[in-house]
């Protein structure tokens, strides 16, 4: 059975191929929060130099972090649109809400 990822990317390309701006960017969005939630702090020791001095292992994230993490991007997502609603940007507390309402189906779906 796939992993998260594998189906938020598959997700990402049926989106991409459909045109459909609101589940691409969450999707984008969502798998961005992933990969960071991934990145491992460089050492404090002596910076390397040279080829490969830039790789670094990934941390291996669980199910239940990946979800945590999505559930983490919709909290913020819906935050951003009520200061959005505030400022009187209604378009685009309109596209993060439809972005919300996306990843909620996702992630129910799971």
């Amino acid at each position: 059975m796939p992993d998260v990822r594998d189906r938020l990317r598959t997700s990402l390309k049926a989106a991409l191929k459909a045109r459909d701006e609101v589940a691409t960017a969450a999707l984008r969005s969502a798998l961005s929060a992933i990969a960071n939630a991934e990145a491992v702090p460089p050492p404090a020791s002596k910076p390397r130099l040279g080829v490969g001095s830039g790789e670094a292992p990934r941390r291996e994230l669980s199910e239940a972090e990946v979800k945590a993490i999505l559930r983490a991007e919709i909290e913020e997502k819906q935050s951003a649109a009520g200061v959005y609603e505030r400022l009187g940007e209604v378009e685009e507390a309109r596209t993060l809400r439809a972005q919300v309402e996306f990843l909620n189906r996702l992630v129910s779906a799971q």
